[in-house]
């Protein structure tokens, strides 16, 4: 049986990260009007790469969203910081989980940042509907990743 290790308890990083998301979807708000949901600006990047119809005219900051999220963790592994790997290291499965929330997110018009960060913010009913799927949905994952099968 694989069990993963127990994850620290780091109280003043959380709070740091979690003040970090939210100023940003708070900013991405005030200056483009738009919902700071990872899927909606991933999928708006997309249609400006392989063509889905009518790609948004806002590529920039949707560019510049994406790669601040692929430089802030390069930026701390090249000044020296340490980046622990807390995902599974099987290919096949991650790439099966990739495709799983992403399908996920096309049917729930949205993914857990959009929805979890921005729509419960807002007080939005069907955002709360979808993180309560989300989160029973991943409550019903780990358990049987982890108490069934045995792990990934």
């Amino acid at each position: 049986m694989n069990s993963a290790a127990p994850t620290d308890f780091t109280p003043w990083m959380s709070l740091g990260g979690g003040i970090l998301i939210g100023l940003s979807a708070v900013m991405v708000m005030a200056l483009f009007g738009r919902i700071a949901g990872i899927a909606g600006i991933t999928n708006g990047v997309l249609g400006a790469v392989v063509p889905m119809g009518s790609a948004p005219s806002d590529r920039g900051w949707r560019f510049a969203f994406i790669l601040g999220l692929i430089a802030a963790p390069l930026t701390v592994a090249l000044t020296g910081g340490t980046i622990e790997q807390t995902v599974s290291e099987n290919l096949s499965g991650m790439a099966l989980a990739g495709l799983l929330v992403g399908v996920g997110t096309g049917l729930g018009s949205g993914c857990t940042s959009g929805h979890g960060v921005c729509g419960i913010a807002r007080l939005s009913r069907r955002s709360l509907v979808a993180v309560a799927i989300f989160m029973a949905a991943a409550f019903v994952t780990v358990f049987i990743l982890r108490h069934v099968t045995g792990g990934f």
